[in-house]
């Protein structure tokens, strides 16, 4: 079998973009996410821009498409990684709550991802590339916009998410404390975090990012004080949580959750 060309993936996009019918769009997408997934980097670079032109699309499911796409290659050619990534800020403010729901997943994803590349470049080199520099970059831009998220009055479901993004920017930037004997029996693998990173670095500036840790657990702390005063909201104790800051998150997250529901029931 041939191999996918430049020109198949550009009438993949094309149909992606024009074709009338829904179902075809969210097809030709997919399969020109395989052609973009399976040629060097260098012709997924030159296909990027004709991707981007989705962003625009009427249909809510092609635009949620258009964000799980990103993050599937948004680290296949390196130097063009920061304009998809860019993209997430504007699907925060999409009118369709599923596309800003899928925006936030997604984003959690590449953030955990854009940090641990930033891990592993300051371990191996002492240094961070250009291009991972703007897409960390982005990236706070993106974490700003989703804690206004979780703080201001919106859908249930986004706001759920939203936290869970404050979730995992705690689990990131506070140093791990388990006892790695323990993690080594059980045979949990650590999870990467910012006590990894060894002398700090210019771009990972370690002593702000976990001090704005520890205000997000006050955050979620104001958070549980707010729940805790309404009726009928439940406690719910988590365990086998070896970080004590992480247990508080994790705690909120679902107590926050169960609030949710709570008063969609009601």
């Amino acid at each position: 079998m041939a191999a996918p060309t430049r020109d198949q993936a550009l009438s993949l996009l094309a149909a992606a973009n024009n074709h009338g019918d829904v179902n075809v769009k969210t097809s030709s997408l997919k399969q020109a996410k395989d052609i973009l997934l399976s040629v060097e980097p260098s012709i997924a670079a030159e296909l990027f821009p004709y991707l981007l032109d989705l962003q625009s699309s009427p249909e809510c499911l092609l635009r949620k498409l258009l964000i799980q796409v990103i993050e599937e290659i948004g680290f296949k050619a390196v130097e063009h990684t920061p304009s998809l990534v860019s993209i997430l800020l504007l699907f925060l403010r999409d009118a369709d709550v599923v596309v800003v729901q899928q925006t936030i997943v997604s984003g959690i994803n590449i953030f955990t991802r854009a940090f641990e590349e930033l891990i592993v470049q300051c371990q191996q080199n002492g240094n961070v590339e250009r291009w991972l520099e703007e897409v960390w970059m982005w990236m706070l831009k993106f974490k700003d916009a989703v804690f206004g998220i979780a703080l201001e009055p919106g859908p249930a479901g986004t706001k759920l998410l939203a936290l869970k993004f404050l979730e995992t920017f705690v689990l990131l930037f506070t140093s791990d404390i388990s006892d790695p004997e323990k993690s080594t029996i059980e045979g949990v693998k650590q999870a990467v975090n910012i006590s990894w990173l060894v002398g700090g670095h210019p771009v990972l500036d370690t002593a702000v990012l976990m001090l704005e840790a520890n205000r997000t657990i006050g955050i979620l702390l104001n958070l549980l004080q707010a729940a805790g005063s309404l009726p009928g909201c439940l406690t719910i104790t988590v365990v086998n949580w070896s970080c004590a800051n992480c247990l508080v998150v994790r705690f909120l997250y679902y107590v926050v959750a169960y609030k949710a529901l709570f008063s969609v029931i009601a």
